[in-house]
């Protein structure tokens, strides 16, 4: 079992999730209580402020500054980390990004993406088709052959299909009525 390792905490780089700064990165700098903390997010441009607890992602950042340090001490202590450069590398970035995108996308982006998605998956079912193929007539599908063993023929003569189904009628068997 994996321990807890993003605690609320002095220093503990976090995410924005919700309001005027959301998405900006921010430095938590005193623990107020358990619902708000102290933030302050100088090279974001997100001005010292409370800011609750439940509206904040931590990140698995954590930068070394003072306790209730001034944004300047805290200014220097994120450029001497590299935040930046660290965070644009991660997989979260990397999404956040391709949210945002899709998000401009304009009618006509979208009717071009919906004809290329619409391409890909024609050309990735027929390559999927042909290979399934393939390892149909090798006796493959299922797992290994047994040895010795060969694929089934092909039928000759097709099953012709019913031509609709018969009703089933159900007899009612009646108890005889008791008098």
């Amino acid at each position: 079992m994996q321990t807890f390792t993003r605690f609320v905490e002095t220093g503990r780089v976090a995410k924005c999730a919700s309001g005027k700064y959301k998405g900006k990165l921010v430095a938590i700098v005193n623990v107020i209580d358990q619902n708000r903390v102290l933030i302050d997010g100088p090279t974001t441009g997100v001005p010292r402020q409370q800011y609750p607890v439940n509206h904040l992602h931590l990140t698995k950042y954590r930068v070394k500054f003072p306790y209730t340090a001034k944004s300047k001490v805290v200014r220097k202590a994120l450029e001497a980390y590299n935040l930046k450069e660290k965070f644009s590398s991660t997989r979260w970035q990397e999404r956040a990004a391709a949210k945002a995108k899709r998000c401009n996308l304009s009618d006509f982006d979208r009717f071009k993406l919906r004809l290329a998605r619409s391409e890909r998956n024609r050309i990735v079912s027929a390559q999927y088709k042909k290979l399934k193929k393939e390892v149909v007539n090798n006796g493959m599908l299922f797992g290994k052959p047994v040895k010795g063993t060969k694929p089934l023929p092909k039928r000759r003569n097709p099953i012709a299909k019913k031509e609709g189904k018969k009703k089933r009628v159900r007899k009612n068997k009646k108890a005889p009525a008791k008098k």
